[in-house]
């Protein structure tokens, strides 16, 4: 499966699956990215780290290491 780490600019893609473990995986289901829901990536820093989404109406930045532990399709 493709992660969101690995997502290219421009695109819109749906979460399918969540792969943290306990309050990292909390924390990015508090920022409203669960599983079903549309997420636009709309800038990427150009070491690909941090990744800039919209989710849910609002703008967000996420590492890397969190993007990568959100699978998408």
């Amino acid at each position: 499966m493709k992660t969101l780490k690995e997502v290219a600019c421009g695109q819109t893609v749906t979460v399918k699956k969540l792969t943290g473990e306990g309050p990292v995986k909390r924390r990015i289901m508090d920022m409203g990215i669960t599983k079903g829901v549309p997420v636009y990536v709309r800038k990427v820093a150009p070491l690909g780290d941090p990744v800039e989404v919209t989710v849910r109406g609002y703008e967000l930045s996420l590492r890397k290491a969190d993007a990568e532990m959100i699978e998408v399709e």
